[in-house]
């Protein structure tokens, strides 16, 4: 006879075991289907640990500045990427039509052989949206009309009948002057790919072309140092900038790129943007004369005593020391740029990490610090250069980075010039910030007329406050002459008011 009590534990057992074999069975299923569930790009992206954009080595878009790359577009890529949890990877092209020809083959073949995504201040038009998707806009400009002053102003399209008119290829641009030619089949123009907006603006106020059509953007940043090329009028409308990803069913990547934008325009990160590439933020003023002989006697003499003891740590004339931080920071401890360097020195964060300055608003860690960076920058430098070379390429790279004056020199000695003279390689600064030679060079652009100005500054300003430490300003005509040929006129009219009294 069964006893009922072990018959009810069988029961029990049996129905247990059943149920954790169906537990087991469902989760072999769950798991299979996991595995054999199709990742998105997005978790492709996280896995593989790298975002891959697209972009064209310039101003407007990205660049190696003095401290690492930077530029609009790689500064908004990089947070995209930090908000991934990946790296990012800028793959360059030339090319804007194979640029967007490569998104747009982008889902007929492996991602993994792909980049991800174009951030190249891509201008959204109907032709481009055929064969790519934009994301929501993060920047509007206008398309100008250049023409050189000194010569007839065009004031609308039949004035540029005749005309050599150079744009940037396979660029909105020319889609917009052939809608215009539907309308005056007369209108006609040249295009060139290898060229970047500023090029051309060089061109118009040369005189080399008659016209040229560049984005608001880019006059914006670059205008002043081509005052010849003017604006003769608006091409268009404000016409969206925006980044553009591959047109697949897989909406992953391009949701998440939605959702980062309206995240960084509630927290003002793309406005902060605008205000640091493309806004008008106070400069330091060299030619305000008066200030600059003031503060020789109100600054300066606060901070002689830590220039002299920097200075002579790391073996350089301490005046020179004191004209670097008058061009860096006009001697305010306090001060802060567009970029978030700030200081004495004007160190950023990660250069003063890495010379031990935990403060950067403080004076002394900061004439320290910079002292020895600019020592630094001096001893990477060949010994073969001359004392005074030595020192001026040293100061171009405190502005530039040092990578961008290894590019110099090389594209010096290219040009047959001399490779360790600072006179032949200023001479060539200026073309690293062209296309046809930095697009052959190791670190791409640069802004080279601001490392000329920068290093002509700091002379100015040394020969100044040498000059001002003498006891008797008789002494000046013993000083030796300068190696350029003629002062800023900043400089006269600074030495004019050291020596005349106020009234």
């Amino acid at each position: 006879m069964r006893h009922p009590l072990k018959h009810h534990i069988k029961v029990i057992l049996r129905a247990i075991t059943k149920y954790m074999i169906m537990l087991a069975f469902f989760a072999c299923v769950g798991h299979y289907l996991e595995r054999s569930r199709i990742s998105t790009a997005l978790e492709n992206i996280q896995e593989a640990g790298e975002l891959r954009v697209l972009s064209r080595n310039g101003p407007t878009t990205y660049f190696e500045g003095p401290h690492g790359m930077t530029g609009f577009e790689y500064k908004l890529s990089e947070a995209f990427a930090k908000h991934l949890g990946v790296k990012l990877v800028i793959e360059e092209e030339e090319d804007l039509a194979k640029m967007i020809g490569d998104l747009h083959g982008a889902h007929h073949a492996q991602q993994g052989d792909r980049a991800h995504m174009a951030a190249a201040g891509l201008t959204v038009t109907e032709r481009r949206q055929k064969k790519v998707r934009f994301t929501a806009p993060y920047l509007q400009v206008n398309q100008l009309l250049l023409y050189r002053t000194g010569t007839k102003r065009p004031e609308n399209i039949e004035d540029l009948y005749g005309k050599d008119i150079l744009v940037v290829s396979n660029s909105s641009h020319v889609e917009n002057l052939k809608k215009l030619q539907r309308e005056h089949p007369t209108l006609a123009w040249r295009e060139r790919h290898d060229v970047e907006m500023m090029d051309l603006m060089e061109m118009v106020h040369s005189g080399e072309i008659d016209f040229t059509i560049v984005d608001s953007n880019a006059y914006h940043v670059n205008g002043a140092l081509y005052p010849r090329a003017s604006i003769a009028f608006e091409l268009s409308e404000a016409e969206n900038i925006a980044w553009a990803f591959p047109k697949s069913q897989d909406n992953s990547l391009f949701n998440e790129a939605e959702k980062f934008f309206a995240k960084m325009q509630k927290n003002d990160y793309i406005a902060d943007l605008n205000e640091q590439f493309y806004g008008h933020a106070e400069q330091v003023d060299i030619g305000a004369s008066h200030t600059f002989s003031k503060r020789l006697n109100t600054r300066l003499p606060k901070w002689r005593d830590m220039l002299q003891e920097a200075a002579e740590a790391n073996d350089m004339d301490w005046q020179l020391l004191a004209a670097i931080s008058y061009q860096e920071s006009h001697w305010n401890p306090k001060a802060i740029s567009r970029t978030g360097v700030r200081g004495f020195m004007m160190l950023t964060r990660t250069t003063a990490k890495e010379l031990g300055v935990k403060n950067r608003t403080n004076a002394k860690a900061s004439i320290e610090g910079g002292a020895k960076y600019f020592k630094q920058l001096y001893n990477r430098l060949p010994e073969r250069l001359s004392e005074s070379d030595r020192t001026w390429f040293a100061l171009a790279a405190y502005n530039m980075g040092i990578g961008h004056v290894r590019d110099a020199r090389i594209l010096t000695e290219r040009l047959e010039g001399n490779p360790d003279k600072w006179t032949d390689v200023r001479d060539n600064l200026e073309l690293l910030s062209k296309r046809q030679y930095y697009k052959s060079l190791k670190h791409g652009y640069a802004r080279g007329w601001e490392a000329i100005s920068y290093v002509q500054n700091i002379r100015n300003f040394y020969n100044i406050i040498a000059w001002h430490e003498k006891e008797n300003l008789q002494q000046i005509a013993d000083i030796e002459e300068p190696e350029y040929d003629e002062f800023n006129p900043a400089v006269v009219e600074a030495l004019l008011a050291i020596s005349t009294p106020t009234l």
